[in-house]
């Protein structure tokens, strides 16, 4: 079966509400395995904060503007992230073997920014699973996935919103409705880029403690654990080796997929992405004036200092001309466990900023970095389109990929 063939398969076969999935023809399973998240009082909409590895005490310091006149940003952004429920109770679909044992070899996979389906991910999933013989778990980040309301993906609601956006910032470009909920958030409080991929990475280290105190219906409690991950699952999996909690990932690999560079050598505005001012309003909160926001607000600076590692290792990530020798330091301690695979024609990753920042400033951290081009129309977010025209080429190129892919993680 090509490429094509494999996509429409499991498009049809594949759905969040089952908890068992068989895929005979292939010889695996799919496993929907439900989650609850101990992680989301990190989130804006508390009132008070505490965190108990310090012991310190934060008062919310969030505040919009409340003259908003549109009702369809004003009905989106006066959500309390904190209790959103969907983002708390989740299932994450788990592709393995035909077997009844527990698993002891894991590949976790982490996606793209923005995403709202799995699709683009069953057929990497299914082709991983069968050239490692490992388990995947498609793990989804906060608010993405089936972690946001249904309303965020409603063409109606969003086509308002795209609308309202679009008369409030006449200058906008890559306004869409595929990122007109992602944009607008963003844009009003670009914190959410850090809360929400804090929740996630502690998400997974519970995901992690349940398999190792032998609580996972399908994990081996000794199960050896590699990443897999694409476009921003990249910067968050990157995070995870450099930080190492516990000493979970001293020998884990990993391989990105578009996906390796620091925050400020993405190029993330696409209308399948964030528009031209939530991209703004990110960079110019991480980038341009991250010391003055630190002063600002002293929950986060408390994330982002040195107590907190994992803060202080996304500080070192956010500017390739910052933090260059604790960053590179530790990016050659993990570099024979870290490759990428770029593509380029890619724009929102360009491969030349995965190899700059992957290799480093004196091109001596030695990261295996693979450039491919493919003979066919693709980009970021559509590297192997589902179209009958280019079936060959994208069978073929997808197949030289995820044997890439999978060769990095044996």
């Amino acid at each position: 079966m090509s490429y094509r063939d494999d996509y429409l398969f499991l498009r049809d076969k594949f759905n969040q509400k089952d908890e068992f999935i068989t895929l005979k023809k292939y010889r695996q399973n799919i496993f929907n395995t439900p989650f609850e998240s101990f992680n989301y009082d990190i989130l804006p909409g508390e009132e008070h904060y505490h965190c108990q590895l310090h012991n310190e005490s934060f008062e919310d310091s969030y505040s919009l503007d409340n003259n908003i006149s549109a009702p369809h940003l004003d009905e989106l952004l006066r959500i309390d992230d904190s209790h959103i429920e969907e983002n708390i109770f989740f299932t994450y679909p788990i592709f393995k073997p035909f077997t009844l044992k527990k698993s002891k070899d894991v590949i976790i996979l982490l996606h793209g920014l923005n995403e709202k389906s799995w699709e683009k991910y069953l057929p990497w999933a299914h082709k991983l699973v069968e050239y490692t013989g490992k388990t995947l778990i498609l793990f989804p980040i906060a608010f993405h996935m089936n972690r946001a309301p249904d309303s965020w993906a409603d063409p109606r609601f969003m086509n308002k919103v795209c609308k309202e956006r679009k008369q409030f910032y006449p200058k906008v470009t890559n306004s869409s409705l595929a990122n007109a909920a992602i944009s607008t958030r963003l844009q009003f409080l670009p914190q959410r880029f850090f809360w929400s991929g804090l929740q996630t990475y502690y998400d997974i280290l519970q995901m992690i403690n349940q398999i190792r105190n032998d609580e996972h219906p399908h994990i081996h409690k000794d199960a050896h654990i590699d990443f897999f991950s694409y476009s921003i699952g990249s910067f968050l999996a990157e995070l995870i080796l450099m930080v190492n909690e516990n000493n979970y990932f001293e020998n884990s690999k990993l391989c990105m997929f578009c996906g390796g560079p620091l925050l400020n050598r993405m190029s993330p505005a696409s209308k399948y992405i964030l528009d031209s001012e939530a991209n703004v309003a990110i960079y110019s909160f991480f980038i341009e004036h991250l010391e003055v926001e630190l002063q600002r607000d002293k929950r986060l600076a408390h994330y982002f200092g040195e107590p907190h590692h994992i803060g202080h290792y996304v500080k070192s990530m956010l500017d390739y001309n910052k933090m260059i020798t604790f960053r590179e330091n530790r990016l050659k301690k993990i570099s024979k466990r870290i490759s990428a695979l770029a593509l380029q024609k890619d724009e929102v990753v360009p491969s030349i900023e995965v190899e700059l920042s992957l290799h480093g400033h004196d091109n001596k951290i030695p990261i295996k970095v693979k450039s491919f081009d493919f003979p066919y129309p693709y980009d970021h977010v559509f590297p192997f389109p589902i179209t009958e025209k280019y079936e060959k080429e994208v069978d073929k190129c997808f197949t030289k990929s995820m044997k890439f892919i999978a060769w990095q993680l044996k």
